[in-house]
C-alpha cells in the first residue's frame, strides 16, 4: 500500500509498505479515503518539530481523516464493512488516572496518529484502528466533510473550556481552520445569543469568517483591533479564544478581556516560551486555560453537523490527489490561494 513519509524538512515521499492486519478483536481495518492537512502537520513539514516533539526521518504524517470500514475484529458489533466513518485520531488507554478522571485527552499512554513515536500517520491507504475511534457518518455527509470533524471537535472542546454562555461577547483571534471551527459552533452552542469578534492577518480569511457568522471582523495589519472592539464593548469581552498561535495576541487578549474574563489558548506558538503581564492578569483576575486537542466531542460534533443550517463547506477550499501531497503542503504553508483546509484524496472514493 502507499504511505506518505516526511523524509527531510519540506520533503514528502510516497513509499510502499505492507497492508496492516487486524490483531485485536476490538480493531477494524479502515481504507483511508481523505486526510486534511493540519497546521500541526505544517509545523512538522517546515520545522521538523513542535516543541519537544521532534521528527526522526522517515516519519509518518496526518491525523484528520475519514475512511471506509474494510474488515472488523470478532468483538466489533457496531461497525460493518462498507460503513463510512469519521476518525478520532487519539488512541487512549482508558485505565490511567487521567482517563478515569474524564480527561482522556491527557491520557498517560495516549497514542496520536502521525505524532512522533506514537501511532502511525493517517496518510496511508489502510490503517488498523480501535473500533471505538471510528464514528459512522450519515449518507448526507461527504468524506471531505468527515475530515473536518476532528478540527470541529477542537472547536467544541474550546467553547466548553471557555464556558461560553448565551449573551456572551467573544473574540476569536485567528480565522484558520480551528478559529473558524470555533466560530461555526459558537452560535449553536449559545443558542444564537453570542456576539463574535474575529481577527486575522489575511482578508480572505476574514471574508470566510463573515460567511461563518462573525458579527465583526478586523485585520491587525490595518486596525487597532483592541481599541476598535472596546469601542463596541467598553466593558470588554467575556472570553477570548486565541487560535492563531501568535504570542502578540496574548497581550491583546489580556487588554480586551473584561474583569473575570477567560483566555482560552488554542493555537500552537512557534516559540518555546511566551510572556504575560502578571499585573494585568491579577488586577482583572483573569483565567487562562490551555486546550489539549479535544475530549470526547466527536459524537456531539456529528450531531451538530446534522442539524439544519450548519454548513462547514466554507472551510473546505482545496483538494489534492495523494501524488500531489507536496503541492498541498506548500499551498497551506504559504497561505496561498485563499486556502483554509486542503484535503488529500487517497482513495478516490465518493
Amino acid at each position: 500500500m502507499r504511505v506518505a513519509k516526511f523524509t527531510a524538512l519540506k520533503q514528502i515521499e510516497i513509499v510502499e509498505e505492507s497492508e496492516p492486519s487486524i490483531e485485536q478483536p476490538d480493531e477494524v481495518l479502515v481504507r483511508i479515503d481523505r486526510v486534511g492537512v493540519c497546521g500541526s502537520d505544517v509545523h512538522y513539514y517546515l520545522d521538523g518539530r513542535i516543541g519537544n516533539q521532534v521528527l526522526h526521518y522517515p516519519a509518518d504524517l496526518g491525523h484528520e481523516c475519514s475512511g471506509t470500514i474494510e474488515r472488523t475484529g470478532e468483538n466489533v458489533a457496531a461497525l460493518h464493512p462498507g460503513d463510512r466513518v469519521a476518525i478520532d485520531p487519539a488512541f487512549v488507554c482508558g485505565v490511567c488516572d487521567q482517563c478515569l478522571a474524564g480527561r482522556a485527552n491527557t491520557c498517560r499512554r495516549l497514542q496520536f496518529m502521525g505524532c512522533p513515536g506514537e501511532a502511525p500517520g493517517a496518510v496511508a491507504e489502510y490503517r488498523v484502528l480501535p473500533a471505538r475511534n471510528c464514528f459512522r457518518i450519515p449518507d448526507s455527509m461527504t468524506l471531505d466533510e468527515a475530515t473536518i470533524v476532528e478540527p470541529l471537535t477542537i472547536g467544541y472542546h474550546t467553547l466548553r473550556l471557555g464556558g461560553l454562555q448565551p449573551g456572551a461577547k467573544a473574540a476569536i483571534f485567528g480565522a484558520g481552520p480551528i478559529g473558524l471551527s470555533t466560530l461555526l459552533l459558537a452560535k449553536p452552542w449559545a443558542g444564537g445569543l453570542v456576539t463574535t469578534y474575529v481577527t486575522d492577518l489575511l482578508d480572505e480569511r476574514l471574508a470566510v469568517a463573515r460567511r461563518c457568522g462573525a458579527d465583526w471582523t478586523g485585520n491587525p495589519r490595518r486596525d487597532d483591533v483592541v481599541a476598535t472592539i472596546l469601542r463596541e464593548e467598553p466593558r470588554g469581552v467575556d472570553v477570548v479564544f486565541e487560535c492563531s498561535g501568535d504570542p502578540a495576541c496574548l497581550d491583546q487578549a489580556m487588554h480586551l478581556l473584561a474583569p473575570g474574563g477567560t483566555l482560552v489558548m488554542v493555537g500552537i506558538p512557534a516559540a518555546e516560551t511566551v510572556a504575560f503581564d502578571p499585573h494585568v492578569m491579577r488586577r482583572k483576575e483573569l483565567t487562562f486555560k490551555n486546550v489539549r486537542r479535544q475530549n470526547d466531542c466527536t459524537a456531539a460534533v456529528l450531531e451538530c453537523m446534522g442539524k439544519d443550517g450548519f454548513d462547514p463547506s466554507p472551510l473546505l477550499t482545496h483538494r489534492f490527489p495523494l501524488a500531489q501531497i507536496h503541492e498541498a503542503f506548500e499551498l497551506v504553508a504559504g497561505y496561498r490561494d485563499g486556502v483554509i483546509k486542503a484535503v488529500i484524496d487517497i482513495s478516490g472514493a465518493d
